[in-house]
């Protein structure tokens, strides 16, 4: 069987709301990498941050299981720095093993809320 996944992932477009409407912490605006490690020992990622007006912020270290999942809100983002709201940025997503990233976003500055997703993109 050959390998699932990538190890260098790029998810251009980026920004988290700083409103929200509804209960939390499920209807928080936020900004989600969904990473899946397929293979059978952990891996080491990075996510790093860049910007139109400023120096790129990162890498934020995370492990991720052999054959588990974990969805990363980049809310939650915070060493080396909070992950900006209200700022337009991109992010890159190293791994030391295969992975697949899916981005999603939830706008709940209203009532109607907007989700959206779709794979990011790699090499």
């Amino acid at each position: 069987m050959s390998e699932i996944g990538k190890r260098v992932w790029v998810i251009a477009e980026g920004y988290i709301p700083s409103d929200s409407s509804g209960p939390s912490p499920a209807m928080i605006s936020h900004e989600t990498a969904c990473i899946l490690n397929p293979g059978d020992r952990p891996t080491e990622v990075e996510i790093t941050l860049f910007f139109e007006d400023r120096a790129p912020v990162g890498p934020y270290r995370l492990v991720i299981g052999g054959q588990r999942t974990k969805h990363v809100r980049f809310n939650d983002l915070h060493d080396p720095e909070p992950a900006p709201r209200d700022t337009d940025y991109a992010s890159v997503i190293r791994s030391q093993h295969p992975i697949v990233v899916q981005h999603t976003r939830l706008d709940s500055r209203q009532a109607a809320n907007a989700i959206m997703t779709t794979i990011a993109y790699s090499e």
